[in-house]
């Protein structure tokens, strides 16, 4: 896929998804809002943080209120990515109060998750910010939330490992024992890809020595050294730094804030984190309203 063809394809799930959150909340209307505001009733909002954190989806908030009302006026006061501290203004919004409550839940469930991320994988990437290693994220993100899931940790400073199953030949360990092993897995990926005239990476996991001089054989352009000690990492990096084809190095499994660092120090290109969007923890946020 072309790169104008992703970011349409990304665009375009951005928008659904967006369309989705509010179709499934409103349904045939808020009728709550219906039964007791004036629809001719202004006002206005403000979104704060009630912890401290880093912003994300400021700018789907943007989105959302628009998608409720054009006539929605939205003033950022932070910005994706900036540090926010409990009790600062986020952004204020300004104009119709129905729409503005009919926004109100999706523009939050949308913002503390996505800061909620922002802010894990900014702890992560700190945590390896003296090293060159790069934090990336997983597949592992929430059903038809993976471009926000993903968003988020750009705005923490991660790396996002492949969008979905068409944007790199990532060979695991089912599809090693399925193809008879790591070589002829590898060799069926080079061939489908030159056939094919694929524009991706090949990257191949590997969970022994054995494994990884045996994918060294074969070039993949990025190894995925699976569930390896910090002590055995380091001795596979050395390994696979001292022959004549240097792949890409990730690291992956059983890694947390508690040895991120150490992990880092072994010299690998790559830390791939599951929980940065399987166990999000939200960052709390609220919206108060004001009448005008």
């Amino acid at each position: 896929m072309k790169s104008k063809d992703c970011n349409d394809f990304y665009e375009g799930c951005r928008a659904r998804a967006i369309m989705l959150a509010l179709e499934e909340d409103r349904y045939t209307g808020d009728i709550t809002t219906l039964a007791t505001i004036d629809p001719r009733q202004g006002g206005s909002a403000v979104i704060k943080a009630k912890e401290d954190g880093v912003l994300g989806g400021s700018d789907v908030a943007m989105q959302v209120f628009a998608a409720c009302d054009s006539r929605l006026s939205v003033v950022l006061h932070r910005r994706d990515g900036e540090r926010v501290l409990c009790g600062e203004i986020i952004l204020e919004v300004t104009g119709m109060l129905a729409p503005l409550l009919i926004a109100e839940r999706t523009t939050l469930n949308f913002m503390q998750r996505m800061s909620g991320i922002a802010t894990r994988t900014r702890g992560y990437v700190d945590k390896v910010s003296h090293t060159g290693t790069r934090i990336l994220d997983t597949r592992k993100t929430a059903p038809g939330l993976r471009y926000f899931d993903k968003e988020a940790v750009r705005i923490g400073g991660g790396t996002n490992h492949r969008f979905g199953l068409f944007d790199m030949i990532l060979i695991k360990d089912n599809h090693i024992d399925a193809s008879g092993g790591i070589a002829k897995a590898i060799h069926r990926a080079q061939r489908y890809r030159e056939e094919h005239k694929l524009d991706v990476k090949i990257e191949t996991e590997v969970r022994s020595m054995k494994e990884l001089q045996d994918a060294l054989n074969c070039q993949p352009d990025i190894i995925l050294l699976d569930n390896f000690t910090p002590a055995l990492l380091r001795e596979a990096v050395a390994f696979a730094r001292s022959g004549r084809s240097i792949p890409l190095l990730e690291a992956s499994g059983n890694i947390g804030m508690h040895n991120v660092a150490e992990v880092a120090e072994t010299g690998v290109d790559f830390i791939s984190i599951g929980e940065l969007t399987h166990s999000v923890k939200a960052l709390d946020l609220s919206m108060t309203i004001a009448l005008v």
